[in-house]
Parts: structure tokens; C-alpha cells; sequence
């Protein structure tokens, strides 16, 4: 099969440079494309910004970014992945979405362009994460009895919180007991969430099972941004040829 051709959506930021460099070393994808906004200083240069160069342009035009690209890669932010699921569905490509924080209306215009599109969202893209939550909802359908902690945290500068994995975490323990999951700030049915922002942090989950006299802590630590990024790539594989739908990691991990 042919490398799958990849466009990358906010490719000058933290994650999309890590996004860049792993689609880059990749040799089943091929870097077609490379997207900031038109005020960005890093638009007309080439996509390695400073490493060996990529041959592949920042552009603020989506027409042009997306023109032969198989899949669209984005970790950006709520406002601009609701669009860009608009777009993906018009051009017929692949979207892999990252981005966590989303809003109900933002939501809603995700899941109508997936009638569209094959679009893998997920709050948490990596293999360890998504283990961590085929285990937690296991052990929530076990362990109806016990409260249940999600504490995570993140670098100073995340903005949303609890962070999008923890929110997917809450939402597997509330379906595996068949209750309505709790929001941010509302603990409900025995199930809570705990923030903590600070330093560097890539990212910390942990789930507690907190029962009579015992506990049983499930735990997944990022060390690296990479993990994200390959396993992003991953989903962006899967994703080629399959049926127009809203689909998660758990999907393309086959859990």
C-alpha cells in the first residue's frame, strides 16, 4: 500500500512541530501538507522549522494544505477542529482530532460532519492511555460499589480542565454502571475528578477505586509528546478506506 498522505493542522505549535517530525520519519506517510493561522510568523517557511528541511510549506490556505492530503492530523483548539471537521468532510479525508475542551455545539457540528467523513476523536492518543481506559471500565463494572477518583495532571499552561482524557475516563466508568457521567466540576454518583497544573508536566492519569478497607489504583504517565503523535499517525492508518463515522482510539486498538 501506498504512504498514506498526511496534512498537519496547527504545525508550527509544540504539538504540531512533534506531529511534523514524526510524520517525517514515518516511512508508511508522506508530509503533503502543513497548516497556521495567516497571522503565525512561521507561515511561508518549511515545516522542519530549523531542522533538515521537509520540503513542505506552512500555508494559511486550507485549500492548498489539504489539496493532496489523504488525512488531516489536528491538535489544535475547540473552535478550530469544529471547522476543520467541516472541511475534511467537504474534501473527503480522513481527521484525526486531538483536541480536547469542546463545547456542546462544537460537538454537535463534529458528529454531523462524521455522517461525512471518518473522523477518529479521541481524548487521549496514545496505546498506554487507551489501555489504561479499557482496564478502567473493566474494573468499573467490577467495583460497582466503590467510589472512584480520576486525578490528572498537566503542564502550567493547559487550559481546559479536568483534561480531556480524565473527562473520557469518567464518561467509561459512568457507562460500565450505567449512570450519567459527572462534569467538570460536579462530582455525582460516586465519581469525582481532581486537576492539578503545574510545570512541564506531558501528562498523569490515575484512577482510584477507592472501596472498604481497600483501593486499587490504575495509573498511565506520558513521558514524551511523541506518544501522542504516533499514535495520532496510527489512527490516521486505520482510518483510510474505512466507513464515514465518529469513531475513538478504542477503535482503532480494537478494544
Amino acid at each position: 500500500m501506498e504512504p498514506i498522505r498526511i496534512a498537519v493542522a496547527g504545525a508550527a505549535g509544540r504539538m504540531g512541530r512533534t506531529i511534523v517530525g514524526c510524520v517525517s520519519e514515518d516511512a508508511e506517510c508522506t508530509l503533503v501538507g502543513a497548516i497556521e493561522n495567516p497571522a503565525h510568523s512561521s507561515v511561508g517557511s518549511d515545516a522542519a522549522l530549523g531542522a533538515d528541511r521537509i520540503g513542505v510549506a506552512i500555508t494559511d490556505d486550507w485549500s492548498v494544505a489539504l489539496r493532496n492530503a489523504e488525512a488531516l492530523i489536528d491538535f489544535t483548539t475547540p473552535a478550530s477542529s469544529a471547522d476543520l471537521a467541516e472541511k475534511a468532510a467537504k474534501a473527503g479525508i480522513v481527521l484525526v482530532i486531538g483536541t480536547t475542551g469542546f463545547s456542546e455545539e462544537q460537538e454537535t457540528r463534529i458528529l454531523g460532519a462524521a455522517e461525512r467523513a471518518v473522523i477518529i476523536k479521541s481524548g487521549n492518543m496514545s496505546l498506554g492511555a487507551n489501555l489504561l481506559a479499557a482496564l478502567v471500565s473493566r474494573a468499573a463494572k467490577i467495583l460497582r460499589d466503590f467510589d472512584v477518583q480520576i486525578v490528572e495532571m498537566h503542564h502550567r499552561t493547559k487550559s481546559d480542565a479536568p483534561s480531556g482524557t480524565a473527562l473520557m475516563l469518567g464518561q467509561l466508568v459512568a457507562r460500565a454502571r450505567a449512570v450519567d457521567a459527572p462534569d467538570a466540576i460536579t462530582r455525582k454518583d460516586n465519581i469525582g475528578y481532581v486537576s492539578l497544573r503545574g510545570g512541564t508536566v506531558v501528562g498523569e492519569h490515575k484512577v482510584i477505586f477507592a472501596g472498604t478497607h481497600e483501593r486499587i489504583v490504575l495509573e498511565h504517565v506520558a513521558e514524551d509528546r511523541s506518544i501522542f503523535a504516533r499514535g495520532a499517525i496510527a489512527a490516521a492508518k486505520w482510518g483510510r478506506g474505512r466507513t464515514p463515522g465518529l469513531y475513538t482510539m478504542l477503535d482503532v486498538l480494537g478494544f
